[in-house]
């Protein structure tokens, strides 16, 4: 990594910016030197997202000044920090699913022409190819956007920004969707941008990541700048004090939990292309694990257990009966929770107010005639946020105005506001601080504990072990072993996740006893 240079490619001073009556940023003071990479870290809602959005345009500071280059900007729009050499690649992607890969990288860019006035298709697409084998990733350019998975979605992102001659690029939560090799290009695409001058702020929960790419590290809390400081200055314990303004205990202890009988049973589901023979016991009172790399096919296990995109065939069995779910309405009418991975697409309304997210699934709990009870459903909405800890905004206010972490939040709550007995979570950490991470781990151990059946999914091995009494392992759409708690380890897990598992250390499916 190139040491930080004495003059600044960016730096902002005494930023403030207020939302209605919650402060967002207070005072804090940024700056990025060329070739540097540098990280900002801090729990959600701590104000990192909103000060890189006012360094790029997409918000205006009440108070504070931007500088590029020591001279004084006032972006009107991200378009005039994109014209500046300024892009930022935000956490929750703002793509267009149905457009092309090429259309995507073209958006808000001069198209090449034919002589007649035309789209030069041909010349688009040979473009974008550049721009992504730059990368190293060889896609079909001309397949709708919505087709690639997330992290093939998320390295075109990077292209888009990168396509752009960007001096400074602003990356937001990078990996939360990326595999450990697809990580490991990213970092190298950052070690080439460093190396030719280009400055990389870097904001990610993953501090193994920001000790590994980061020069300098800056904490925010709660809208304040904490500290700057070179990351030889700090190591993780001093990090997450300076974050949570508290030690944090690495590990959060397991409650003792009475496994009951079977809540829900797959014998055989299979969906054509996605998954096929699943078998899977899941009992009140525990926590089932369901471990894989990227591609395996957990979360379309689960959004078939729920109802989005149903099986083809095979059975689901409640409490032993086997029932037929076609839809959320029925999974939710059978007592079963899902907590997606994309919060913002799949888990959210964003231009609806916080409290109307938290009674989505439990209106007609609250109606009575077609009429919502507004005073029943204001009391659901504070009950949760008290539980779980939601601020950044007001309960009135959008949920778009909320951090991702935040927003993660309001999706449990209205997850848990019906009660239900079965609760399937996918990728329930994804871009939450380790604070929140702490906090939802909490919950989860505390269902289970409750006698509520718990499904989990993470890309996030150590939290998968940390928290599950079974851990099953798929590999191309199927189940390739379960382990017991006690054997489960991350080398036998990964070794069933890859497929390098020798026989020997193959697991039997491991039957918890009620």
């Amino acid at each position: 990594m190139a040491e930080p240079a004495s003059s600044r490619l960016l730096s902002l001073e005494g930023i403030h910016k207020h939302f209605g009556g919650i402060v967002a940023v207070d005072g804090v003071d940024f700056d990025l030197g060329h070739g540097e990479v540098h990280a900002l870290v801090g729990e959600n809602g701590a104000g990192k997202s909103t000060l890189m959005k006012v360094a790029v345009g997409f918000h205006q500071p009440d108070e504070g000044r931007v500088e590029v280059d020591g001279e004084p900007v006032a972006f009107r729009s991200t378009r005039d920090a994109e014209a500046a050499g300024i892009a930022i690649i935000p956490q929750e992607l703002d793509q267009f699913p149905h457009l092309s890969v090429a259309e995507n990288l073209a958006v808000g860019r001069a198209r090449p022409r034919r002589r007649w006035g035309g789209i030069d298709w041909d010349a688009l697409a040979e473009t974008a190819r550049r721009q992504l084998g730059e990368l190293g990733l060889d896609l079909d350019v001309t397949a709708p956007l919505g087709l690639l998975s997330a992290a093939n979605r998320q390295v075109v992102a990077i292209a888009r920004a990168l396509a752009g001659d960007a001096r400074v690029v602003v990356m937001d939560e990078p990996t939360a969707a990326l595999s450990e090799r697809e990580t490991e290009r990213l970092f190298a695409i950052i070690t080439d941008l460093s190396s030719r001058g280009v400055g990389v702020v870097y904001i990610s929960h993953r501090l193994e990541e920001v000790f590994r790419i980061a020069d300098r590290i800056t904490v925010l809390r709660d809208g304040h700048h904490v500290r700057t400081a070179t990351t030889s200055e700090l190591d993780t314990d001093e990090l997450v004090r300076l974050m949570v303004g508290r030690p944090l205990g690495e590990q959060v202890p397991r409650s003792d939990r009475s496994v009951g009988d079977t809540a829900l049973e797959l014998r055989g589901l299979t969906r054509a292309g996605a998954f096929a023979d699943i078998d899977l016991v899941l009992r009140r009172g525990e926590v089932l694990g369901l471990a894989g790399l990227i591609g395996a096919g957990r979360t379309e296990v689960a959004q078939a257990m729920f109802g989005v995109a149903p099986a083809d065939s095979g059975d689901i069995l409640l409490d032993g009966e086997a029932v037929s779910i076609r839809s959320p309405e029925e999974a939710m009418r059978r007592g079963i929770a899902y907590v997606p991975e994309e919060r913002r697409s799949q888990g959210l309304v964003l231009p609806f107010s916080i409290r109307a997210n938290i009674s989505l699934s439990s209106l007609e709990r609250l109606s009575r005639g077609g009429l919502i009870n507004r005073r029943a459903e204001r009391e659901l909405a504070e009950r949760s946020a008290t539980a779980l800890a939601i601020r950044g905004a007001e309960l009135g206010a959008p949920a778009a105005h909320l951090s991702g972490g935040n927003q993660q939040k309001v999706v449990l709550s209205k997850a848990l506001a019906r009660e239900p007995g079965i609760l399937l979570f996918d990728e329930p950490t994804r871009g939450v601080d380790v604070g929140a991470k702490a906090e939802i781990a909490r919950l989860i151990d505390r269902l289970a504990a409750d006698g509520n059946a718990v499904l989990v999914i993470s890309s996030e091995l150590e939290e998968v072990l940390a928290l599950a009494d079974r851990v099953a392992v798929m590999r191309e759409g199927r189940v390739v072993g379960e382990l017991a708690g006690t054997e489960a380890t991350q080398e036998r897990v990964m070794a069933l996740a890859t497929g390098s598992a020798k026989p020997d250390d193959e697991a039997a499916p491991a039957q918890a006893q009620p």
